[in-house]
Parts: C-alpha cells; sequence; structure tokens
C-alpha cells in the first residue's frame, strides 16, 4: 500500500475513534429521526427545515456572504495562467452554500446558452451546485444526468447546495449522494460498505471539496444519433499527492484544454481541499471537516451542529480554541504568519508561471518547432498544476501549510526551468532579452489573453433576461423551486459591478 493509501486508511480509522458530538437531527438518539420524503431526493432544504429547524436556520445564515471578490481583478496573472479557458474571463472567491446555484449561472464561465441543447459547458458543472443533482441522478440513471450541455438541466437544478447533499432523505442520516466519490475511494482499497458515521463527516464534504475531472466516453444511440458522457472522476488511484494525481493525468494523456498562448496542454484544479486536508496534521489526527467547520451548538436542551458552513477562523472561539490552548488574537497572529508566506510563494509561482507562458508564445510566433518547445511545454504543465493543486482548495494554507509551500516551490522551480529553456529557443531564433509585456491589471490581462469581455458580458446579461427567466419559470410551475426560499438572495457578479 503507498503512502497516500496509508494515510486515508489511518485518516478513516482515527475517524472511527472519535466521539461524535453533534448528530445529524435534534432529536433524542433513541428516537427515529422524521422521514422527511419516503422515496426519492427531496432537494428543497425549506421542507428538511420543518423537521430539523436549527440545522436550516444556521444554514440560511450561508447567505449572509453576499460580497463579490472577483479574483482575476485582485490576481491578473490568472487571466494569463488560464489563457483559452473559461476561468480567465471570470473567477470569484468562494462564497456559502446558498449562493452555489446562483455563482455558477451568473459566471461567465457558463457562458450564454440559448437553448437547453446549446453549450458551452457540459451537465457534469452541475454536480456540485445543487440537491437537485442527486434527485436527478435517481431519477434518470447517471449516464443520462452526463450527457449533454449545461443548459439541459437549467430549470431542474434551483435549490443550492443543501440538506440532502449530504443526508438521506428518508432516514435522515449523513450518507454519500454521489457515487463518483463511491468508485473514487473503492479506487483507492477503501470498503465503502464499511465508511462510518464518522467517517462521513468528512466524506460527505469530499464529495465536492476534492479534485476531479470529467471522463469522456463516446457513443452511437439506437437512433443513430451521437451521445457524448462527461463524467465526474476522482483521480485517485495513484493517490493523493500533487505528482500521483499528475501522473494519473499523464498516463491517460489527458488535459484540460490546450493553453491559448503558450499551447501547453495544460490540468485545471477543481479544490482539492480533502487531499491536502487527509495529510495535514488534523486529517491526521482524526479531526473531520465537520469539527472545524460545522461545530456543535446548544439551543436549550437541542444539541446540533452549525449549518452556517464557513472558515473556522470566523469563529474561532468555538472551533480552533476547542482544541488550541492559545487565545483568540495570539491564534490569529500565527495564521497571519501561515497566509503570509503563502501569499509570498504564490505570487512568486503566478509570475514565474505567467511569464513563462508568454516567453513561450513569442518562441513560437519566431518560429520555433515542437521539438524545440516539447520539454517547456511539459514544465510549463506541471509546474502551473502543482501551483494550482497547492492553492486551489482555498484553505490549504491551513490544512496543510507545509506541502502547500513544497508544491509552490516546485511550481517555481519548473517555471523557472521553462523560462531558461525558452530564453535559449529565443536566441537560437534569433530574440535576445525578450521582455513579456505588461499584464498588471485584469484589462491588460484579458486583453493578452484575447478575451473580448464586452462581448461575454453583453451575451451574458440577454441570457439572464430571456432564458433564465424560463428557467425560473418552468421550475416554480412544477414545484421544484419555492421562490420564497430565494428571499433576500441579491443577484450580483463581478461582471454587473
Amino acid at each position: 500500500m503507498d503512502n497516500s493509501k496509508m494515510l486515508l486508511s489511518g485518516s478513516l480509522a482515527a475517524l472511527a475513534a472519535l466521539v461524535l458530538t453533534a448528530g445529524p437531527c435534534p432529536v433524542a438518539a433513541a428516537d427515529k429521526a422524521p422521514v422527511v420524503k419516503e422515496n426519492g431526493v427531496e432537494a428543497k432544504s425549506e421542507v428538511w427545515g420543518k423537521y430539523y429547524p436549527h440545522q436550516y436556520n444556521t444554514w440560511k445564515e450561508t447567505a449572509k456572504s453576499e460580497e463579490i471578490v472577483d479574483m482575476v481583478k485582485k490576481k491578473p496573472q490568472l487571466a494569463i495562467l488560464w489563457a483559452g479557458y473559461p476561468f480567465a474571463k471570470d473567477y470569484n472567491a468562494p462564497r456559502g452554500h446558498f449562493y452555489a446555484v446562483q455563482d455558477v449561472t451568473n459566471t461567465l464561465r457558463t457562458g450564454a446558452p440559448v437553448s437547453p441543447i446549446t453549450g458551452p459547458l457540459p451537465t457534469a458543472c452541475w454536480s456540485c451546485k445543487s440537491p437537485d443533482v442527486p434527485r436527478l441522478i435517481q431519477e434518470k440513471g447517471e449516464k443520462e444526468y452526463f450527457t449533454g450541455k449545461w443548459a439541459k438541466y437549467g430549470s431542474e437544478v434551483v435549490n443550492p447546495i443543501g440538506c440532502a447533499d449530504c443526508h438521506d432523505s428518508k432516514t435522515g442520516e449523513l450518507a454519500l449522494s454521489r457515487d463518483y466519490l463511491k468508485r473514487g475511494l473503492t479506487d483507492m482499497g477503501v470498503d465503502v460498505a464499511k465508511l462510518e458515521k464518522k467517517d462521513l463527516r468528512s466524506l460527505a464534504c469530499a464529495q465536492c471539496h476534492s479534485e476531479y475531472f470529467f471522463k469522456k466516453s463516446e457513443e452511437t444511440d439506437a437512433k443513430g444519433d451521437k451521445k457524448v458522457t462527461m463524467t465526474v472522476t476522482f483521480p485517485w488511484k495513484n493517490g493523493f499527492k500533487g505528482e500521483d494525481v499528475e501522473a494519473y493525468y499523464d498516463a491517460l494523456k489527458f488535459s484540460d484544454w490546450k493553453h491559448g498562448i503558450s499551447k501547453a496542454p495544460m490540468l485545471k484544479a477543481q479544490h482539492p481541499d480533502y487531499e491536502l486536508f487527509v495529510s495535514g496534521a488534523h486529517g491526521r489526527n482524526g479531526v473531520t471537516c465537520a469539527d472545524c467547520h460545522m461545530p456543535s451548538m446548544k439551543d436549550g436542551d437541542t444539541l446540533f451542529s452549525d449549518h452556517q458552513v464557513r472558515s473556522p477562523i470566523d469563529n474561532i472561539a468555538n472551533t480552533c480554541l476547542n482544541c488550541h490552548d492559545q487565545d483568540e488574537q495570539e491564534f490569529k497572529d500565527v495564521l497571519a504568519v501561515k497566509l503570509e508566506r503563502k501569499e509570498q510563494m504564490m505570487e512568486r509561482a503566478m509570475d514565474g508561471l505567467a511569464r513563462a507562458h508568454l516567453e513561450a508564445g513569442k518562441a513560437w510566433e519566431v518560429g520555433a518547432t515542437e521539438e524545440e518547445m516539447k520539454d517547456i511545454l511539459q514544465d510549463l504543465r506541471h509546474g502551473q498544476w502543482r501551483w494550482d493543486y497547492s492553492i486551489a482548495g482555498h484553505g490549504s494554507y491551513f490544512h496543510n501549510p507545509e506541502e502547500t509551500l513544497r508544491l509552490l516551490g516546485q511550481a517555481i522551480d519548473l517555471a523557472q526551468q521553462a523560462r531558461l529553456k525558452t530564453a535559449a529557443v529565443l536566441a537560437k531564433h534569433g530574440v535576445i532579452g525578450y521582455q513579456a509585456p505588461d499584464f498588471s491589471t485584469k484589462e491588460k490581462a484579458q486583453a493578452l489573453a484575447g478575451i473580448d469581455m464586452a462581448k461575454e458580458i453583453a451575451d451574458k446579461k440577454t441570457f439572464k433576461a430571456t432564458l433564465w427567466q424560463e428557467w425560473n419559470k418552468e421550475a416554480i410551475a412544477n414545484g421544484r423551486l419555492n421562490p420564497e426560499s430565494r428571499k433576500g438572495m441579491s443577484d450580483k457578479a463581478s461582471w454587473s459591478e
């Protein structure tokens, strides 16, 4: 068994030894949990709220995270790093679960479809945004769910991340609602049938807060129509380390996109929080995601978990200080140092990689050959992957600061190697001392990436005024969406401010 499998096994064993401090429902342990829905998945969290009011009321508090933080404006290098990929258009800091559906609908990354069969993205892009996803998979089958374009389910996926993502609608118990996570665990040698409730206090989160890709398969149906299925797949067969996942993708010759400037075959990390957490100090010592992100609360005699899932730093007295023997300010000072170190390394990696892409683009422009560029593109692929894997999980500097810095160090090194090799190629083609163009602002960087932001925004506004309105009307008419559940929700986007 390799180190990553040993870490996972050890983590699960440690979790099993923990005492569960807060059950999934406010009833006494001997009582039978209420049935929210006898058969199928109840995707509307407000229905769950009738039976689990404490959990539901704290879940609604995730609506308070309404601020939009435009990360491409804050870190313009991102537009260069993701040139040719939708993230270069629009990427914001994560908000609360309440906004999951709104954010994926509003982002420029999902484009401006005009019908249920138009793109650009596949249906799989809904997969972590809503309990309507397990409902659809149960009703239509997983294969059908993963076939087609994102707009196919615009009127179906309307309830944001909520109760049925992590709980069984009939029993109220914690449950894995996504079979693709079960397959990922099985690939690592985990017997999913033997998972205990304590394990699920982290694995329920891992359904979404993990690295995955869309595995493509094609077939022709009985009518002769070509069907393309893009299935969420966890690349864990080799282990959890950044290099393990990288090797998995390299063996498949998989890439998410061809870089728009350097032409490198690129990988985009999703949000590998779980992978870094498991090998960090908390994961190794049996702490679960819920311990820190959903601490116990008490209302009279009722003990329940806080469903205002957020950073533990926003609630230090009830999270971190349960274990750490420090006062609040002292603890915040320690975290500030960890974050500063990560930010410094991240900036160096991003600057180096961005310049490397632009310099590679210049090499192609002056006549570099594929053979001359081969090693450079591999360095760019691997360097950017390690940068992305280390920071795409937004709590990585807290979950596993050592591993985060190790990967960032490798990213910086690989970026420098790519630049040195490119300088030699440029010199061979008569270019000495080339300076990459200025990408110090979002506008300059996106222009270099070839993005027509005015058109992207205009198209999105048209979509919001037309097809999106139809989706909502249909969802309400069919009883899938209670309009009251969106009461107080602001309709913000980075491009609308």
